[in-house]
């Protein structure tokens, strides 16, 4: 009810895009207009099978002419192996990549550990995302202008510190809700540090929040996360029919991601948090560098990356990659 619309004209025709999670929701959303304005996209999911179909939907809702291309690649981003056989494949047969868009997101109602070792949401939701990237940013640097949108939430606002010797939940409860703050919050510490290091390289990074969007993911949120408050969720089912009228359709949750792939503005921007298609204040705790540079080096070590140079720009496929199998 509450939502801005891109007003850029402008087209990507010709350009290679990555969507992740864009066989539903706002992925499938932005894929689709990604498409429309003549894009090659790539739709990166766990579901194969889901996102042929969310191809197909595309096509036969999609109609003009100078439409883009959609090609489905497998990523499930809670393991670390299927993240570098899918970063293989799209480098071995892209000649550039021009716009990564960073959008697949989970929740869980209890703890799970990833094959990797990794609290699930944590993996998911920020982990996965950033050695996706890193692995993919010599060919973006080297196709250069391009952008990287990572997706957050407007909850990142609930998360007041942040354990990096924790990140597990193995000295401590586990709170689904917090780790799912602490994931989102990841991400606008990431973008901050990445766009600090892509100084000068052409390349653009950008925080989205995306606004509360009528999808399963915001259905699972809510039934996950206050199902153990039996009074606050009484009293959300209560008035849900109220709650559904507010919250976005996928496609104006897309909006901003479309603003911050196309907009001219934007393109003179990066390392901004957005919102309802404009630059907007993430919390004071997210702005926080030192604490985003820290996360920057833990996240090295978790992804097993320290001595990836991935600020090198490159037609190639990185040689940490030549010995996964595909």
């Amino acid at each position: 009810m509450f939502s801005r619309k891109c007003t850029s004209k402008c087209r990507l025709d010709g350009k290679v895009a990555i969507v992740t999670g864009s066989s539903r929701g706002i992925g499938k959303a932005t894929a689709k207009e990604l498409y429309r304005i003549g894009a090659n996209v790539i739709m990166a999911c766990i579901d194969i099978k889901e996102a042929e179909q969310a191809s197909l939907d595309i096509i036969s809702e999609v109609q003009g002419n100078n439409l883009g291309t959609l090609v489905i690649e497998e990523l499930n981003l809670s393991s670390f192996s299927s993240i570098k056989r899918c970063a293989k494949r799209i480098l071995e047969r892209e000649n550039q990549i021009h716009l990564l868009i960073n959008n697949a997101a989970t929740v869980t109602p209890k703890k799970i550990l990833t094959e990797d070792g990794f609290e699930t949401q944590f993996a998911v939701n920020y982990l996965g995302h950033f050695l996706f990237t890193c692995l993919l940013l010599p060919k973006i640097v080297y196709s250069s202008p391009a952008r990287i949108i990572n997706v957050t939430s407007m909850s990142h606002n609930f998360c007041k510190n942040y354990d990096f010797y924790d990140i597990n939940y193995d000295l401590r409860d586990y709170d689904p809700k917090e780790a799912y703050d602490l994931s989102k919050f990841s991400n606008i510490l990431f973008t901050k540090e990445l766009a600090t290091r892509l100084a000068g390289t052409g390349v653009n990074v950008y925080c989205v929040n995306p606004g509360m969007i009528r999808t399963e993911l915001f259905m699972s949120f809510n039934n996950i996360f206050y199902q153990n408050n039996f009074y606050l969720w009484i009293f959300l089912v209560s008035i849900s029919f109220i709650i559904y009228l507010f919250l976005k359709t996928p496609h104006q949750g897309a909006q901003t991601t479309i603003h911050c792939a196309i907009d001219e503005k934007a393109g003179t921007e990066s390392g901004l948090y957005y919102s309802e298609c404009q630059v907007k204040e993430p919390s004071s705790l997210a702005k926080d560098i030192i604490l985003a540079k820290k996360l920057w080096k833990k996240s090295l070590k978790m992804a097993g990356l320290t001595n990836f140079d991935m600020f090198k720009s490159s037609e190639t496929v990185p040689t940490e990659l030549l010995d996964i199998e595909i």
